[in-house]
């Protein structure tokens, strides 16, 4: 279904927002590792919000996940008090990671891996 012009405008918002948040909170840069925000994504209704994080050298992924989850109540009221012009209600914050880098690297390797299979059975 495609997305209105509300929710993109919503999801852009939120966006902006919560990577100045995750800047300022300290959570941008977690154990020598780096968090950043890489889409938000709104129902039509505009009660919930996805949030989409990408890790880059984080050793375990899921634990700073419930990491941040457990401040996700900080997180919200900064938020709140950011965009409460703007918004009449604040969406629901769900979090969860953006596994399309790891996707895309396993999708890599495996083209690889045929190209390689097919120049071995050539010669």
């Amino acid at each position: 279904m495609l997305e209105g012009k509300r929710q993109k405008q919503v999801a852009g918002l939120l966006n902006k927002e919560l990577s100045d948040i995750f800047q300022r909170l300290g959570l941008s840069m977690i154990d020598g590792g780096m968090v950043s925000i890489s889409g938000v994504k709104i129902t039509p209704d505009l009660y919930e919000a996805k949030i989409y994080l990408s890790f880059f050298k984080i050793d375990d992924p899921f634990a700073l996940l419930k990491k941040i989850e457990e401040r996700s109540w900080e997180i919200k009221k900064e938020l709140t008090a950011r965009v409460r012009h703007q918004l009449r209600s604040m969406p629901v914050l769900n979090f969860y990671i953006d596994d399309t880098l790891d996707y895309v690297d396993k999708i890599d390797k495996l083209f690889k891996d045929i190209k390689k299979e097919d120049s071995d059975n050539e010669q």
